[in-house]
């Protein structure tokens, strides 16, 4: 409180009490956690691209589903496709959970396909269904570090990141390993 009001003194400014939104993102605090969340920017997304009403789905992907470059498939309105992309990545921001699909579906914003699109619609409909995740972060705890690799999701996430492996694994053992290796070295 003290150095509120010394910043007040020599700057002025307006105390608006606890943070609410900023930039889009919605910031819940409650005492000992604070959530952050994106839940009216994807509402908003999902209005835009009329994805509102629309069933939701449990995946954000279809469970071994591949997506290619689709070369004979029949091309659709790039601007729109960049559009649905763009307010994706930016709601990655609090939803690693979505993160991959993007990453993948971004891949072909050269020359989109009505395949592309469908794997972008899904994204939304996923959403539509989890509008309201997000991180949450929690007071306390143990003091100790905790990585998550693979596909595992956990609250509080500080860092994420999602890449093709460099080299070419002979089991799924032999990627795990290399995942968590690199997971280590993140963490120093």
């Amino acid at each position: 409180m003290a150095f509120k009001s010394s910043m007040m003194q020599a700057f002025d400014m307006t105390d608006l009490g606890k943070m609410r939104f900023f930039l889009g993102v919605e910031v819940l605090q409650n005492p000992g956690e604070i959530f952050i969340c994106q839940r009216k920017y994807a509402t908003n997304v999902l209005k835009k691209f009329a994805m509102l009403e629309s069933k939701p789905v449990k995946n954000p992907i279809v469970p071994g589903s591949k997506i290619n470059k689709d070369v004979g498939g029949i091309e659709i309105d790039d601007t729109h496709y960049k559009q649905i992309v763009g307010s994706l990545m930016y709601l990655s921001a609090t939803r690693p959970d979505i993160m991959y699909n993007i990453s993948l579906i971004s891949r072909y914003m050269s020359k989109p396909t009505e395949l592309h699109l469908q794997a972008a619609k899904r994204i939304l409909r996923y959403l539509r269904g989890t509008v309201g995740y997000g991180i949450l972060y929690k007071q306390g705890g143990d003091d100790e570090l905790i990585a998550f690799t693979d596909s595992d999701y956990s609250s509080g996430a500080v860092s994420w990141m999602s890449k093709k492996q460099p080299i070419v694994s002979l089991s799924t053992t032999e990627a795990e390993f290399i995942v968590v290796a690199a997971s280590a070295c993140q963490a120093v």
